[in-house]
């Protein structure tokens, strides 16, 4: 057997010649702080140095390792912290946390290769990013990064240790924070699960016998709803729980099915036709996912057309008529427009993942989720359990940006398969289902049109959103426009279009950013045909105080003031300088409980909350 030094001790290597180093690591050794995120080598989180010199872990046999010094992020800094750690602790150049182990593997090498060469000259911002190029922060903490490691270069963390501005940062610069993927009972087991290969099909049979009797394999299940139906590639059909990835995804190739493929339709414009398949008939429309935050408000359908929604419109007839009259009368002052958004997936690097124990009637799950309380509260309703009986833990979160927020079926999956193979059981998606099966913004066609007075007010607002959600419906985008740019009448109408696709889910602001990308446009071409500079015109349409400001703000910067008209540059290439307003709704607020108590003289506030994907700062 051959072995590697890691962190100065000696370890074993397997004899698996498919075994690489990221599982050794993370499994055998339990260095969990390496993460596995690609598998690929294009996002630097499972770097590790081998013989001092940077290594992408998930492309590494382990058996490559054999006779070499490995050094992980828990290695770096073991007995002190590392300069490159108590910078990117000090310049907050961090957020989730999941790719900050990569980052510091890499950044102290480059550190340390710098001061050996050139002392605590600064590097530039370009060799910087030069030494760091193979890795990737989803969250965007790259300023902070840049500045960690100029500084930590330049010698300006070599002292002694301080209090850093974020609670959790040392524990993610370290990697001992530990996140969903990370955890691991005694006994716990791996589940997978089998996925339709069918964007539209009826399963008639499912065999799971071969699977069950697989060595190794403790439980196999069906996943299946009532009509037996599946509606998108990637829908869940089965799943299994084994000793290991490896054993399950074997497990999950002896299933056997039986299917009758029904039709399909994919995209906004083939669900729009009157002839389309229809996704959902009436008795299966309450299966549909959900792409907003809350509930949805009543809708009608036709075929695979939801809507109008138009709850916040005002004066919907005048303003269809004033646009009519606007139209035939061809009033210069009338914008008009079509435009269009895609599809944007979420992309956390900690994938979507739960691990459930059961400990005699306690449920205990560990969730990548950013709403633990909530959490609990459906999973108690779903398996009748009493609250107290039901416990969320999300210590860490890799990245959420709204897609972790319900119950999700990698959660619902491994507490039915710990339940079944009485074990704990973790599902951790991999990165292609992360890609393709747990939401994403919905793209969207909005028709727009927007009609000042004579006055130069603005006098109506019609607006309507075609929202691409897939298997899913509640998209809210025209309405958002209804808070803002008050106007004497404004008709707003939302439809979400059903089709053979993974549900949509929320993003960051449902519906708000397609929605000020098609209005935004359309102030600013208003903007051009009443001549008008467009930061003024914003200030006289928006009387939000605190926007107020922001518009004397901005229409102050030198950039700003400073910026040339269109007319006076040429050539294939211009550089233009823009505005736009965004803003978010406050409408009603969290399920969430908190708890006060006098205890010794203080006052004591609990509440369940977790870290929702962008760290926790210092209270």
């Amino acid at each position: 057997m051959s072995t590697m030094t890691i962190n100065g001790k000696l370890a074993s290597l397997p004899d698996d010649p498919d075994a690489l180093l990221v599982d050794v690591v993370r499994d055998a050794l339990d260095l969990t702080g390496t993460k596995l995120v690609c598998g690929a080598g294009v996002c630097g989180a499972c770097t590790v140095l081998v013989d001092g010199g940077p290594a992408v872990s998930c492309l590494m046999p382990a058996r490559t390792a054999a006779d070499r010094n490995v050094t992980t992020v828990e290695g770096i800094g073991a007995e002190k912290l590392h300069p490159v750690q108590k910078a990117f602790m000090a310049h907050d150049a961090l957020q989730c946390g999941f790719c900050t182990p990569g980052f510091i593997v890499e950044a102290a090498a480059f550190h340390d290769s710098w001061r050996a060469a050139k002392g605590t000259a600064v590097p530039s911002r370009e060799e910087i990013g030069a030494a760091l190029s193979g890795h990737l922060c989803r969250c965007g903490a790259y300023d902070g990064i840049f500045r960690a490691v100029a500084d930590a270069c330049a010698g300006r963390f070599d002292g002694e240790e301080f209090v850093p501005p974020r609670m959790e940062a040392r524990d993610k610069v370290t990697g001992s924070a530990k996140y969903t993927v990370d955890i691991h009972h005694d006994g716990q087991l791996e589940g997978v699960i089998l996925r339709s290969p069918f964007a539209h099909a009826r399963i008639g049979e499912i065999d799971l016998t071969a699977a069950r009797a697989m060595p190794g394999v403790s439980a196999a299940i069906s996943l299946l709803g009532d009509d037996r139906i599946v509606r998108f590639v990637g829908e869940p059909i089965a799943a299994v729980a084994a000793r290991d990835r490896k054993t399950a995804l074997a497990a999950i190739a002896a299933i056997k099915l039986v299917s009758e493929r029904l039709p399909s339709v994919i995209g906004l414009d083939e669900a729009r036709r009157a002839d389309a398949p229809v996704v959902f008939e009436k008795s299966a429309r309450k299966k549909a996912g959900n792409v907003s935050e809350g509930g949805g408000a009543p809708a009608s359908w036709k075929g695979n057309i939801r809507g109008p929604s138009a709850a916040f419109s005002k004066k919907p007839k005048k303003v269809r008529s004033w646009i009519d009259s606007a139209r035939s009368a061809n009033n210069p002052l009338l914008v008009e427009g079509t435009f269009r958004t895609g599809t944007q997936q979420h992309a956390c690097l900690e994938p979507h993942a739960a691990v459930a124990r059961f400990d005699g009637d306690r449920l205990t799950v560990h969730v990548s989720t950013q709403a633990v309380f909530h959490l609990m509260e459906l999973i108690a309703k779903r398996y009748k359990l009493d609250h107290d009986k039901v416990r969320v833990i999300a210590d860490h979160v890799g990245g959420g940006f709204g897609s972790k927020a319900a119950l999700g079926v990698e959660t619902t999956t491994a507490i039915e398969l710990a339940r079944e193979a009485k074990a704990p059981v973790r599902v951790a998606y991999d990165r292609h289902e992360e890609l393709s099966v747990t939401g994403y913004r919905p793209a969207a066609e909005m028709k727009i049109a927007l009609l000042p007075s004579e006055q130069g007010e603005l006098k109506a607002l019609s607006f309507a959103a075609y929202a691409d959600t897939g298997a899913a419906t509640n998209s809210t985008i025209a309405a958002l426009a209804r808070l803002i740019y008050p106007a004497e009448g404004k008709e707003l109408a939302d439809f979400d279009v059903i089709s053979n696709l993974p549900a949509g889910a929320p993003f960051r602001g449902p519906g708000g950013p397609p929605m000020a990308f098609a209005l935004e446009q359309a102030i600013d071409e208003a903007a051009v045909r009443m001549n008008i500079d467009p930061i003024a015109l914003r200030k006289r349409w928006d009387p939000d105080p605190n926007r107020q400001r922001l518009y004397d703000w901005a229409s102050n910067l030198e950039v700003w003031r400073n910026r040339k008209p269109v007319a006076a540059q040429s050539g294939r290439y211009r550089r233009g300088v823009g505005v736009a307003t965004g803003y978010w709704l406050y409408l009603w607020q969290p399920g969430s409980k908190v708890e006060v108590a006098v205890k010794g003289g203080r006052l004591i506030a609990s509440t369940a909350t977790q870290d929702i994907g962008t760290g926790t700062p210092a209270p």
